[in-house]
């Protein structure tokens, strides 16, 4: 695949709003899903003082995304890592305090394009799905021996499919006969479970099915969970962090992480706010900001794209 197809999301914007923070001396930016690098790149480009720690689970992702950022030599650290080991990989490398932290939690281009990796329910595929696929269950394994019940869950809840019932009564149904191993069947099974109504509106009607299952075998969103807050803690005062989300979910626990740090926690009446109970973060966007007209048309991707920052403002106080 050519690294040039990949265009990262609302990148621009992603470099406004963390510039202000990354434009004086020796500051160290950390890209926590590094993909193919293209913000990586782009954010050492435009800031020619800046140090750049990167982070990917996958790593076919990191050699690719290495030979990209080759000549930037030094400035460019690539670590095999989940984001919510951010705090640890910083401590390996002796890093303090960080000025900027970007997440963009798209699957990467890559990973959607490459057929073996059964992410995609364009294209038949073994049903993998895991990111980093030297550890955990693959995708196949949760159709095959998860319990109804907690099939039923897991597609409503990060796939939110409004017909997780009729799915799983259909792949319970089938998996007795003969396990999953390929994406294929499983796109034809859903296509027959769902009423004819449901299969008018938005697009695969797998994709609600797949996007669960991809959340579920990385664990995404209770590594996002750790992993927000724990960026949050690593900024400097003064420091920036950006989120692009695409979808509800992700959103959702950006946006709680946000607006509990941007609160005051003092108890109702002082009236004076001691420091300890000052909000620790400003807000830098209204709600979450959309991808463009013009950005859309140029990359379909992002039309599901929502965009929160967030500034540092203060220290914890204990």
């Amino acid at each position: 695949m050519s690294q040039s197809r990949h265009v990262p999301v609302m990148l621009q914007r992603c470099l406004d709003l963390l510039a202000p923070a990354l434009e004086g001396p020796g500051p160290v930016v950390v890209d926590c899903t590094l993909g193919l690098g293209g913000h990586s790149e782009a954010l050492l480009e435009r800031f020619p003082e800046a140090r750049l720690v990167a982070l990917d689970r996958d790593k076919e992702a990191l050699r690719l995304a290495g030979e990209r950022l080759a000549p930037y030599g030094e400035r460019a650290t690539l670590v095999h890592a989940v984001y919510d080991e951010l705090p640890e990989v910083l401590d390996k490398l002796g890093i303090r305090r960080v000025q900027g932290v970007l997440f963009d939690l798209g699957v990467s281009s890559m990973q959607l394009d490459e057929a073996d990796r059964g992410f995609a329910y364009a294209q038949d595929a073994p049903l993998d799905m895991r990111m980093d696929q030297t550890t955990g269950v693959s995708a196949a394994e949760v159709l095959n021996t998860y319990p109804p019940g907690e099939l039923v869950r897991i597609l409503r809840a990060y796939g939110e499919e409004k017909q997780a019932k009729r799915i799983v009564a259909a792949i319970v149904r089938e998996r007795e006969k003969e396990p999953f191993s390929n994406s294929a069947r499983l796109v034809e099974l859903i296509r027959d479970a769902l009423p004819q109504a449901a299969k008018r509106t938005g697009g695969n009607p797998a994709k609600r099915t797949f996007q669960a299952l991809r959340i579920e075998v990385n664990g995404e969103l209770a590594v996002l969970e750790r992993a927000v807050p724990a960026a949050v803690e690593a900024l400097d005062v003064g420091g920036r962090i950006a989120v692009l989300s695409y979808h509800s979910l992700e959103d959702r626990l950006v946006k709680q992480v946000f607006a509990a740090g941007a609160a005051t926690t003092a108890p109702p009446g002082l009236p004076v706010v001691p420091e300890r109970y000052q909000p620790r973060l400003k807000l830098l966007t209204r709600g979450a900001e959309l991808p463009t007209e013009e950005e859309i048309a140029e990359n379909r991707r992002a039309a599901p794209a929502r965009l929160r920052g967030a500034q540092r403002i203060r220290e914890s106080v204990e």
